[in-house]
């Protein structure tokens, strides 16, 4: 569990009242309710119900005091060294109030911990990545024979991030951010 106050102590909004806690089956309804309004807007893309449920062990899930849920987040690994934060979304309410920067915290340690080197997004929100340490960064993230290897996954999110034509709508505008961990 990850407590907001350890993870930005010089903030005035953080707000101590949650923990972070790795994302149960039960879980999985609300994470598609709280993501799908950024789906419709083209922030993040959609998924069904299936692959939220495949992926649910990627998942971080943020709760305030009461046990009610108030953000998302996941991991997804694509290479030895690369991974990716994935479907990070916070409930309006809890906007600015230290909920998405333990998210990524979370999201860093269980990376560190997996061996990655290297995290990166495709993201809208290019401030808020910036100042948790991600810089913006050309397409090359990986070796022309790693490409050859993940090209081959059927997965959405590894599509956007080879700057597929097919996932095209759901990416113009965004921007690619790396941090080295």
């Amino acid at each position: 569990m990850h407590n907001a106050a350890a993870s930005e102590p010089s903030s005035a909004n953080v707000d101590a009242a949650f923990t972070v806690r790795r994302a149960r089956t039960g879980d999985v309804p609300w994470i598609q309710e709280l993501v799908e309004p950024l789906v419709q807007r083209r922030i993040l893309l959609g998924k069904d119900l299936v692959v939220f449920y495949e992926a649910v062990q990627e998942f971080y899930v943020a709760v305030d005091a009461s046990g009610k849920r108030i953000g998302c987040g996941a991991l997804h690994v694509f290479w030895e060294d690369l991974g990716e934060v994935r479907t990070l979304a916070v409930a309006d309410e809890w906007l600015g109030r230290g909920v998405g920067r333990a998210l990524i915290e979370t999201i860093e340690t269980d990376a560190r911990e997996l061996g990655l080197s290297r995290l990166f997004c495709l993201t809208f929100e290019v401030a808020f990545f910036e100042r948790n340490g991600y810089l913006a960064s050309p397409l090359g993230l990986v070796a022309p024979d790693v490409y050859a290897e993940l090209v081959r996954s059927p997965d959405e999110g590894v599509a956007e991030f080879l700057d597929l034509t097919r996932v095209k709508p759901n990416t113009l505008g965004n921007t690619r951010m790396l941090k080295h961990l």
